[in-house]
């Protein structure tokens, strides 16, 4: 079990923190498994927002993914589609006891100089 900073565009920050998106989609998974994540907002906010566990981690086909967490996606399926296109994986981290920080965090105070592309280990 181990803690990962994953970069997020300010949107889906946003409706991770409102509970509208409950998976967080990537196109490769982390060779450990995390518990936890620490959920960085990209440009323009630039800032540790909050951190939220991981209840579990889902992955298959791109089209079975899709099927299991559409309700509680937070995007569309043509941006889904879009995102994995091509692709024979899909990950899913599905979040759960999500917390959102009195006051946002800056990267440089949890030892880290710049953001990470995908994620971090931490």
């Amino acid at each position: 079990m181990c803690t990962i900073l994953l970069s997020i565009h300010p949107e889906f920050v946003d409706k991770i923190m409102n509970g509208e998106k409950k998976f967080e989609f990537r196109k490769v998974k982390t060779k450990r498994k995390p518990d936890k994540i620490i959920i960085y907002s990209t440009s323009p906010v630039c800032k540790v927002i909050g951190e939220a566990e991981v209840e579990d981690i889902l992955v298959d086909k791109p089209e079975n993914i899709w099927s299991e967490t559409k309700k509680f996606s937070g995007i569309n399926k043509d941006l889904y589609i879009e995102y994995f296109n091509n692709k024979d994986i899909a990950v899913a981290y599905k979040l759960k006891n999500v917390i959102e920080y009195p006051e946002p965090i800056d990267l440089q105070s949890l030892g880290i100089k710049s953001a990470p592309q995908s994620f971090v280990y931490i």
